[in-house]
């Protein structure tokens, strides 16, 4: 496998960890890593204590789905200055400083809503909103680390990134479990203040991120913009967006009557009720956004923004990306980027529930899967950083996305023990380990894709590819297990590692490592 690498010791690459960026990104890696469970695991064992369906609580996986979706508005986060905000703190930081608010309203909102009393839908909503705030910092924070250092320190930033981001993950999930269960809130005797209190708890630890924010400085590396320059195109920017997201979001609300009873009229057709769910969901999607790019085209038409400005904005990028890579092998990485995390992502949105399903309790849950776990991806993450320096990044790829795939099988294994520690310690040690070290050579290997002057809007565009069919899957993985059970399940889910393999192997031959592109 072709790559660019640098030789460097074991003490200069370990030392280089003490790099204030790389420190920054530890912490800004903790305000990134917090909201993800209060989506997914915390909510799902949430909503299960209050008597929610398990099915009903693994479709709230999609309320992330903001996280595949960033790459739409990630121009405007790259484009549109913040009043105020945006001349105090710089363009990266002041969008940081707004998403952890907003971030932080979400998290309050959920806590004020109890899923026992029926408000699911209000939940839903606060639970999008999060996706998408925590989604947008994700955005920032991804642009801020590559315009702040040079390529060759990227690597160890991604490594501290995802320390930083399993600590944010071992608050929201540990922590929020450890003090629910403390205040009283248990599987036979649910208490919604303990839940209540839990997640505003989790509310304050976002000020982490606020204090870096108003700490750190702006990216010296950045890309000035002549393309928008006039207070009428910032309001056609916003204008384009906030109507093609309403278009959006109205045709898939208003279209689930319509959906229902499609589901029914096919499921009488083809036998299988999942199957036709699918199949009409992933239509009312497709219409959904076909009536936002509808919107979005008669707003360029009636001349509210020019559309040179529109195509520099969101075409400029994937041309680039084309161009720099050719048709060919463009095509195979963002086959790669897709592909990569399907198989922890799928099996990750249903651990919780698997766990919980064995017996285990929310303090063994807590202390195996969530503390001892982000030791164990720590370590996997800082392992993955120093190999990807040492021995280069496709390679660690490959490694990565192998153990990920293997570990899977061990789920099987557990599934057979039941209730059982040591089994529970073993499986979380090889899970853990390899998706850190997966992780760390991934975060490097797409910032190398990255051309510097088109930061957020190209790294939005690979981290939401590589989130998108995962989680969709990932939304029906309550459905899968109660058709197929927990074994075949896992078996399903290692089995879709074998492909990621494939296009390692065939990308490594064709793909050449090089340094974070500046035009």
């Amino acid at each position: 496998m072709n790559e660019i690498s640098h030789h460097k010791s074991w003490l200069e690459t370990t030392k280089s960890f003490a790099h204030p960026r790389v420190v920054t990104m530890l912490f800004f890696g903790i305000s990134a890593g917090l909201p993800l469970l209060l989506i997914f695991s915390s909510l799902s064992l949430w909503l299960r204590e209050a008597g929610v369906e398990r099915a009903a609580v693994t479709y709230f996986s999609w309320a992330a789905l903001g996280y595949s979706f960033k790459f739409v508005w990630a121009p405007l986060v790259d484009k549109l200055p913040l009043p105020f905000l945006t001349k105090l703190l710089g363009r990266r930081r002041a969008w940081l400083l707004l998403s952890q608010i907003m971030i932080m309203i979400a998290i309050c909102g959920m806590a004020f809503i109890n899923p026992a009393d029926d408000a699911l839908t209000a939940m839903a909503w606060a639970a999008v909103l999060l996706g998408f705030s925590s989604a947008t910092q994700d955005v920032v924070i991804d642009a801020y680390r590559i315009e702040s250092a040079e390529s060759d320190l990227q690597t160890l930033m991604s490594s501290s990134y995802i320390a930083g981001y399993r600590i944010g993950m071992l608050i929201a999930g540990a922590g929020a479990l450890f003090l629910a269960s403390y205040l009283g809130s248990t599987m036979g005797e649910y208490n919604y203040l303990a839940w209540k209190w839990s997640y505003l708890a989790m509310a304050t630890v976002m000020l982490i991120g606020v204090i870096t924010t108003l700490i750190v400085s702006e990216p010296d590396t950045q890309i000035s913009d002549d393309s928008i320059h006039s207070r009428h195109d910032y309001l056609g920017f916003l204008l384009l967006f906030v109507l093609a997201v309403s278009g959006f979001v109205a045709s898939f609300y208003y279209s689930s009557s319509l959906a229902q009873i499609l589901k029914t009229d096919l499921t009488d057709i083809v036998a299988n009720k999942h199957l036709a769910g699918f199949v009409i969901e992933l239509c009312r999607l497709a219409f959904a956004l076909t009536v936002a790019v509808i919107i979005a085209r008669f707003v360029i038409l009636s001349g509210v923004i020019k559309q040179q400005l529109v195509e520099q904005t969101y075409i400029a990028p994937v041309k680039d990306f084309f161009q720099r890579y050719g048709w060919s092998l463009a095509w195979l990485l963002l086959a790669l980027i897709g592909l990569y995390r399907i198989s922890d992502i799928v099996l990750g949105v249903i651990s919780n529930v698997f766990y919980q399903d064995l017996g285990f309790s929310k303090p063994e849950i807590a202390s195996v899967v969530k503390s001892f776990g982000l030791l164990m991806t720590i370590v996997g993450g800082f392992l993955g950083g120093i190999l990807a320096v040492r021995f280069g990044v496709m390679r660690i790829l490959f490694l990565g996305a192998l153990l990920s795939a293997l570990t899977n099988l061990l789920f099987m294994v557990l599934a057979q023990s039941g209730h059982d520690m040591v089994m529970l310690y073993v499986v979380i040690s090889a899970d853990n380990l390899s998706a850190g070290l997966a992780s760390a050579a991934f975060i490097a290997f797409l910032s190398s894709l990255t051309n510097i002057s088109f930061t957020a809007v190209q790294y939005a565009i690979f981290s939401s590819l590589m989130t998108l069919l995962p989680k969709i899957l990932g939304g029906y993985s309550g459905t899968m297990v109660e058709t197929m059970g927990y074994q075949q399940f896992f078996l399903l889910t290692a089995l879709m590692g074998i492909p990621v393999l494939l296009l390692i192997i065939w990308a490594g031959k064709r793909f050449k490592m090089n340094p974070v592109s500046i035009k």
